[in-house]
């Protein structure tokens, strides 16, 4: 990211002139900042040169807020593909405007942006700390959601008819340029409404957010996959354990349950480009040495190796081809042609991680989440998100979130990492 390019300032609907109800807890002033770079160079090389280094505002609670409680109305609308920890969010969106600043009303839209227009009929839930008791011990979403976008000015007319001043949006990159889309046109009519974004993405790829809640529950469900397959490939003369996990253009997912188990022989990601003779020649060396092997592979890799679709979702992205079938199909017939008898166990458990509850530590950080998402819209902070970094929640303007997928660097440290531990070749191309 070019430095010209860091605007990381925060919009706000005016003035905080209203003492806040909360008591007994660390107030962030407004000098309270997290910088961007952690580099000692980096953030030497601005004070040299008369420039004050980027910095994101930092997330929670302000003695003076914008809202009044009392007459305060606020929706949540939860969108795009399930993830651990939705209902989490939502609980603890509801808790903390109902104990921590007497908020009463609360909408859940259901069903995604589809919720907040007219001609789908979806009728909101009322959303209270009884109604949202137990959802955090259950997957998926009590809201329901959608792919795909909808008219924005039907969706502001909605928050106006029921009088919402904060809307809560919760989901991954299309969301949020939904939810930037519906805070320009509320700007356009010169409205008081807040538009707080809580990025969720399983993939992880949310630009300037060090990490999206549900990654964590979806790397440790994943490291069990690949005990499994570990297990099977054992099992058998020339046993090969085939993995796919989610990771449409980033294998944030991939690469860390590979680390977290150290049983994967080849990690392929879509950010590093390999050749099927290549592959296929390193897992044979593999083989005559071992007897085994264990393969993970993103989603998003190797689709220059397929047709491509030419078909696209609700959502607009590429429907990609099957990565997993295809390296099964493929490994099957090489070593059929070479005479040598393989035993191919393949496991696509995709889905069935992305619909699990959230683990203990993505819970607490779900609630954190919820809570600073809560503060920044009672404090009259409007299209952003709510961030993490450098182990800091932060306040990061939707633009930022969305400017650029997050993705593995081949030439950084992460990847390093995975291929110390897989001692695959650097180069497969």
């Amino acid at each position: 990211m070019m430095e010209q390019e860091l605007d990381l300032s925060i919009a706000s609907l005016g003035e905080c002139r209203i003492p806040s109800p909360m008591t007994g807890v660390q107030f962030i002033d407004g000098i309270r900042h997290v910088l961007y770079h952690s580099d000692l160079e980096e953030v030497g090389s601005y004070f040299k040169s008369g420039k004050m280094p980027p910095f994101f505002e930092m997330a929670g609670p302000r003695e003076k807020i914008y809202f009044d409680p009392s007459k305060l109305k606020c929706g949540i609308v939860t969108c795009g593909g399930l993830c651990p920890g939705v209902n989490d969010v939502i609980r603890a969106i509801v808790l903390s405007l109902h104990f921590h600043y007497g908020v009463q009303t609360v909408f859940g839209f259901r069903y995604g942006y589809e919720g907040l227009t007219y001609k789908n009929g979806h009728t909101p839930l009322e959303l209270s700390p009884a109604a949202v008791n137990d959802i955090h011990q259950k997957g998926g979403t009590i809201l329901g959601s959608s792919r795909g976008p909808q008219d924005v000015a039907e969706m502001v007319d909605t928050l106006e008819r029921l009088n919402v001043g904060i809307l809560f949006t919760i989901g991954g990159d299309g969301t949020l340029r939904g939810a930037q889309a519906i805070s320009q046109e509320i700007a356009r009519r010169h409205l008081k409404i807040s538009v707080i974004g809580i990025p969720k993405t399983i993939d992880n790829d949310i630009s300037n957010v060090q990490k999206s809640f549900g990654f964590e529950t979806a790397v440790s469900e994943a490291s069990k996959v690949i005990y499994a397959a570990n297990n099977e490939a054992n099992g058998a003369w020339n046993g090969i354990g085939l993995v796919k996990l989610m990771g449409r253009e980033s294998g944030f997912i991939a690469a860390y349950a590979t680390m977290a188990t150290s049983e994967v022989n080849f990690c392929l990601v879509p950010e590093v480009p390999f050749s099927l003779e290549s592959l296929l020649s390193a897992l044979k060396t593999r083989l005559e040495k071992r007897r085994h092997a264990v393969i993970v592979v993103g989603e998003g890799a190797g689709q220059e190796l397929m047709q491509a679709t030419g078909r696209t979702d609700a959502s607009g992205n590429i429907k990609l081809g099957d990565i997993g079938v295809f390296l099964k199909e493929q490994i099957t017939s090489h070593f059929k042609n070479l005479g040598m008898d393989v035993t191919l166990k393949y496991i696509d458990p995709s889905y069935t991680i992305r619909s699990m509850p959230a683990n203990p530590h993505d819970s607490v950080f779900c609630l954190l989440l919820g809570y600073n998402a809560v503060h920044a819209g009672m404090a009259g902070r409007t299209s952003m998100v709510v961030g993490f970094w450098k182990n800091e929640f932060t306040h990061v303007p939707i633009p930022m979130a969305t400017c650029e997928r997050k993705r593995i660097d081949p030439a950084g440290k992460l990847w390093s990492n995975v291929l110390s531990s897989t001692g695959q070749p650097r180069n497969m191309r």
